[in-house]
């Protein structure tokens, strides 16, 4: 046995207020009409006046508001930050204070005790009345104490045990300090309780001392989540910035770069990477943009990376200044691709994919499969065809079924624009280079289409000049704004479209030999809706569904006779015409069919009187067999020889079948 141990023991226990004495002073105090010498503090009395008002027991042996352990691991959580600042504090201090039998309480702000910290001894003997963790000591529930009308009052108390409310807790003195937040609300209570004959109001200092550096760790400690918060903030802006944001000092010193930059310039943040030297080696065009130190908007440069790859950048440029002065300190820099871009603003209008495309004659199916094969390069195309044949159709579908479908897709009619307004369209202009030109110039449809299509519409309307400029500019795969020098680079797949013969144009001097070799390496001819009438009723049943949802109407079906007349007649308006003529029924239509009458007097007068109708519900068939043969005899254009080898039959009996059925020569 340790006999040092076993008398500090009995010191210790021989130190603790008798036990009858103290509840003495406690009884004394509390009757006035033994005429209690000893000093109660005002706050006390106005203390007791409220525990009074709460109905609360003096004479209570013991504090019965108590958590569960389930309650309590949950009022933990709620106050972690809390007690991870306050235990270092206390765990420094009760060195000092365990001879004194005394002990640190730790409350939360509704003054359940959260941690109770001390010798063995001193647990043991502040316990008495349940002064324990889990414990409600709020005045409401124990009346004046020091954790409850700390609470009350927001203040540093010190408190006499026998000014206690209740007689269970009179064995006691404490001193006690609010804990508040940088906002000055309370956190919790911070509560040095011993023997009322082992503790004084000198205690109090160190309590306030110690709630004090709490409430600067605390403030710290959000300042730093604040902080890093910030930083978090600001890294995460810098980097949501869709495109190259570079913030340089005047010597060219990189500041700030997010992720995009550093691969744009193909560094690391460690790196000593001098921006200006950087550009002026390999971009000249960006280094007088930043000397002039003004505000740069929406400015088009080519970019070299550090492999050599030309990439185009549109650029904004902002100088920063120091708050006190107008000193310039450095640019921020932000660079966006152009071609994404052109691709979010402008949308492209390439919409068509070749199962789109309707037709089941031979010559048009021969016409989509070389045009899914021109997809497959990027060669130049020319679509030739009658208008309204779908030469648009062709190059949408062209585009999306080539590696460029992700990219701008541009579509211009040459036959639309005055030549000026055209060539500043193609190849744009810079600032000054006509009258009314725009401030600080515009790109071209070749720059804003760069890695994309571009489709010349008409582009036997094309002027002899813009010819040319076209054909140079198609050569050298770069192009010069009006009005400027610098030689803007790209790569732009051209498909042309006209509905001229473009050999009989070049033999007239209407068009350059050499342009039509340029455009047209892979060229297709699209055949006319009357060389391919057999796909009309696919057509037209088509049209019709897709015009009545677009209009949201209910039309279901196209009359026999309605349809007999859209077969025969010679659309020399092609698939437009035809398109035109379901709409206009539609517009017109009260019923779920397409009738005669609802089309154009024009179109009626046209149709042809040797018309024989298989559109029946249950046609015979004979009238299938003529229909038959008045069908090839229109695809062979009346070729008698051909209708009957296809059809398998000798040509005298066709000469029969067509006296048969009445059908005159076509």
């Amino acid at each position: 046995m340790d006999l040092t141990k076993t008398a500090t023991r009995k010191t210790k226990m021989q130190d603790m207020p008798d036990k009858t004495t103290t509840q003495g002073h406690w009884e004394t105090a509390r009757d006035s009409t033994k005429g209690y010498d000893g000093q109660v503090q005002d706050f006390v009395r106005a203390s007791w006046k409220r525990s009074k008002k709460y109905n609360v027991d003096p004479y209570k042996q013991e504090n019965t508001v108590l958590l569960d352990e389930r309650q309590m691991t949950r009022r933990r959580q709620a106050n972690k930050k809390l007690i991870d600042n306050v235990l270092p504090a206390i765990y420094d201090l009760r060195e000092i204070t365990k001879e004194r039998g005394c002990c640190f309480t730790l409350a939360d702000k509704t003054g359940i005790i959260l941690e109770k910290i001390g010798s063995r001894e001193a647990l043991d003997f502040t316990a008495h009345g349940n002064f324990i963790e889990g414990a409600d000591w709020s005045e409401k529930i124990m009346g004046t104490n020091t954790i409850g009308t700390v609470l009350a009052l927001d203040r540093p108390i010190y408190m006499s045990g026998h000014e206690q409310y209740c007689r269970c807790a009179c064995l006691c003195s404490s001193s006690g300090a609010p804990i508040h937040d940088t906002n000055g609300e309370i956190l919790g209570v911070l509560n040095l309780t011993g023997p009322y004959n082992q503790l004084n109001r000198h205690s109090l200092g160190a309590v306030q001392t110690t709630t004090r550096g709490i409430e600067r760790k605390l403030e710290l400690s959000t300042l730093y989540r604040q902080t890093e918060a910030s930083n978090l903030l600001k890294k995460a802006i810098i980097e949501s910035i869709r495109g190259c944001l570079i913030a340089i000092d005047m010597a060219g010193q990189i500041v700030q770069i997010n992720e995009q930059g550093r691969l744009l310039l193909g560094i690391d943040t460690k790196d000593n990477f001098n921006f200006k030297k950087f550009v002026r080696h390999n971009n000249p065009h960006l280094m007088p943009m930043i000397s002039t130190h003004k505000r740069i908007y929406g400015e088009t440069i080519t970019w070299i990376t550090p492999e050599g790859q030309r990439k185009k950048f549109i650029v904004n440029i902002t100088p920063f200044k120091k708050q006190t002065s107008e000193q310039i300190e450095g640019h921020v820099i932000v660079m966006i691709k152009m071609h994404p871009l052109v691709r979010k603003i402008i949308k492209s209008k390439a919409n068509i994919i070749f199962d789109n495309i309707i037709g089941e004659s031979s010559r048009f199916k021969y016409a989509i499969n070389q045009a899914k094969l021109s997809a497959k390069s990027d060669s130049s195309v020319l679509l030739l065809g009658e208008s309204g044949v779908g030469k648009d159709l062709f190059a949408q579908a062209i585009h999306n079924a080539s590696q460029r479908k992700r990219e701008t897709f541009f579509a211009i009619n040459c036959a639309a624009l005055p030549r000026e307004l055209l060539s500043s369209e193609l190849f744009g202009y810079d600032e000054g280079a006509f009258t009314g030109a725009r401030k600080k110039g515009n790109p071209g449809k070749f720059e804003l289409a760069d890695r994309g299509t571009i489709f010349l519409d008409e582009i036997g309307e094309a002027p002899l000049d813009l010819q040319a400029s076209l054909l140079r500019v198609l050569e050298e795969k770069e192009v010069i704004r009006l009005g400027g020098t610098d030689r803007i680079p790209f790569d732009v797949r051209v498909i042309c479209a006209t509905n001229k013969s473009i050999i009989e144009e070049i033999k007239n001097n209407n068009f350059r030999h050499d342009l039509f070799y340029r455009i047209g390496v892979i060229t297709i001819n699209i055949p006319p809706l009357r060389e391919r009438k057999e796909d009309i009723p696919l057509l037209a049943t088509s049209l019709l569904k897709n015009i009545s949802k677009r209009f949201g109407k209910d039309i279901r079906k196209i009359d026999p006779k309605v349809m007999d007349i859209l077969i025969n007649h010679n659309w020399p308006g092609n698939v437009r015409e035809l398109s035109n003529i379901i709409e206009r029924a539609i517009n017109l239509a009260i019923s779920p069919i397409v009738t005669c009458d609802l089309l154009p007097p024009e179109l009626l007068e046209t149709g042809s009187s040797n018309a024989i109708s298989m559109w029946e519900e249950s046609p015979t068939r004979a009238k299938a067999e003529a229909q038959l043969i008045q069908n090839y005899l229109i695809k062979f254009d009346n070729n008698k020889a051909k209708t009957a080898k296809t059809l398998n039959i000798s040509r005298s009996s066709l000469y029969r079948k067509l006296k048969q059925y009445g059908i005159s020569p076509i």
